[in-house]
């Protein structure tokens, strides 16, 4: 019989005096594909970085391909032939891609200490071709699109020998495009007799790449086995911890015609054209289209984050020719982006600090504006549970060390504090796992029921249409279609974003 290729046994890790492992326990065989799952701050993130050699283990051993294992740091875990491809791509983004694949090992010219570019070039092209990538080794990476950029992470990969590779969110910024190009270059590596772990929130990836899975809940193993003994709904029950009802909170109530955001004639060069619509009070109004069709470009315009160069924006009937954020913040708007952790969050800081972000004028006294911490806290408190934000986070922690629902729990958390009336979401559930997502859901939902007015963008179609009372659909800066309720239809959504249906009917 084949020894295993890694084996975990009885993995501890704490940070802040809060337990994220408990005695984990897990194997897979060589050249297998494994998918780990869970909800966010189940532990998977913590015990992959453990095996890359990003943290130490409080207790437990490793073995990894028949011998004890304990990496002292990730080029430790390099050397072993372990890649860990994470979620935030590890690239800098001022570097060429040849800067980036042969960061700490350039090839050296023979017998001198310089380095023999000819053949880092040369070597740069063979891994690109590799991974189907056709680039030029002295292309800067922050120039690459996102898929791209993974891209280079496997040709680093596949650089190093690598015998284990970690996946971590693949494909959470990626294209529909992009992401069969990625699956594909997995199957090769698969063939190749690469080992792969693969960690989403994307269950339908997961049964599709694995043969086996295992589920992590709150720092132990729920599950595990092969991928055909699951069904979704059993995979989620086991995740979460309970039975799955219902994947959308039931809406109770109906949008009200009065108008609360009026939009007209919006433009930007270059980016969205002549875009017109009107948000009603109570009303959640998603945003579909591909990637790069412009509905990020248009909610940070829309937020003062981007200029306009024409249009016009009112607020329950106040017209705005130039706004800033300010001015949208005071008006009552809130702007959750796309990109929590680089523009949402202070990763530093801790958890108060980054909830009450946007509201520390209210709870200044005084001429000299002092903070009224007696009011900033019961503020905090109360915030805390509206979101949902998990009892075992201290106010004091930093945010960065919280796990992504979390994280963008506390987003939300800082605009609910400001009361907001108009809420733009961008991609409010990307990368959070399913537990997290119904609670952002539910809250999506009440503040609709409130009376507030949500702009709802979201690459998922299924969020879309369980969520929201209109649809608007986006192709190359402009709307395309309009569907109520009613008439939501997951192939006429995709024919228009894709502009099929012009094509037809020319």
């Amino acid at each position: 019989m084949t020894s295993p290729l890694l084996e975990f046994y009885g993995i501890e890790k704490a940070f802040f005096g809060v337990k994220v492992l408990k005695g984990v326990s897990l194997a897979m065989g060589r050249q297998a594909a494994l998918g780990l799952v869970g909800e966010n701050g189940a532990g998977k993130s913590t015990l992959m970085n453990i095996l890359s050699g990003n943290l130490a283990p409080d207790a437990g051993v490793i073995r990894f391909d028949g011998g004890a294992f304990s990496p002292k740091s990730p080029a430790d875990a390099t050397r072993h032939g372990i890649a860990f491809i994470h979620q935030e791509l590890n690239l800098f983004p001022n570097l060429t891609i040849a800067e980036n694949l042969f960061l700490t090992s350039f090839p050296r010219m023979r017998s001198m200490p310089f380095i023999d570019r000819n053949l880092t070039y040369s070597r740069t092209r063979h891994w690109l071709l590799e991974v189907g990538l056709s680039a030029s080794p002295d292309r800067l990476v922050g120039s690459l699109s996102a898929g791209e950029r993974q891209l280079v992470e496997i040709a680093k990969a596949l650089s190093i020998d690598a015998r284990l590779v970690i996946f971590d969110e693949p494909t959470t910024s990626l294209s529909a495009r992009e992401i069969d190009h990625l699956f594909a270059l997995i199957g090769r590596l698969r063939a190749r007799g690469i080992g792969m772990i693969y960690i989403s929130h994307v269950l339908a990836e997961v049964f599709r790449l694995c043969a086996d899975i295992v589920v992590l809940r709150d720092g132990e193993v729920a599950a595990s086995g092969p991928a055909e003994s699951f069904s979704l709904e059993k995979l989620v029950s086991h995740m979460i911890g309970r039975a799955v009802t219902q994947a959308f909170p039931e809406r109770t109530s109906a949008p009200s015609n009065a108008p609360l955001l009026e939009v007209r004639n919006l433009r930007q060069a270059g980016e969205i054209s002549e875009i017109s619509f009107t948000l009603h009070r109570g009303e959640v109004l998603g945003l579909a289209g591909l990637m790069g069709a412009g509905r990020s470009e248009l909610a940070r315009t829309l937020f003062g984050l981007d200029a306009c160069s024409q249009g016009t924006v009112a607020i329950e009937g106040k017209e705005l020719h130039r706004w800033r954020p300010r001015d949208l913040v005071g008006q009552g708007v809130a702007f959750l982006t796309e990109d929590r952790q680089a523009e949402g969050l202070c990763l530093d800081a801790a958890v108060s600090e980054n909830l009450v972000l946007a509201s520390l004028r209210e709870h200044g006294r005084g001429l000299l504006r002092w903070i009224d911490v007696t009011s900033l806290g019961g503020a905090v408190a109360r915030v805390r549970g509206t979101v949902s934000l998990d009892p075992k986070t201290r106010d004091s922690q930093p945010v960065r060390s919280l796990s992504g629902g979390n994280q963008q729990k506390v987003v939300l958390g800082k605009w609910l504090l400001q009361r907001p009336r108009v809420l733009l979401l961008d991609e409010p559930t990307r990368g959070i796992d399913v537990g997290a997502k119904f609670e952002i859901y539910r809250l999506i939902r009440e503040l609709a029921e409130n009376g507030a007015g949500i702009l709802l963008i979201a690459s998922e179609l299924e969020e879309l249409i369980g969520l929201c009372d209109r649809i608007l659909v986006m192709r190359s800066g402009e709307i395309v279609d309009e569907l109520a309720r009613p008439e939501f239809d997951r192939t006429r959504i995709m024919r228009s974003a894709l502009g099929v249906l012009e094509r037809e009917d020319v």
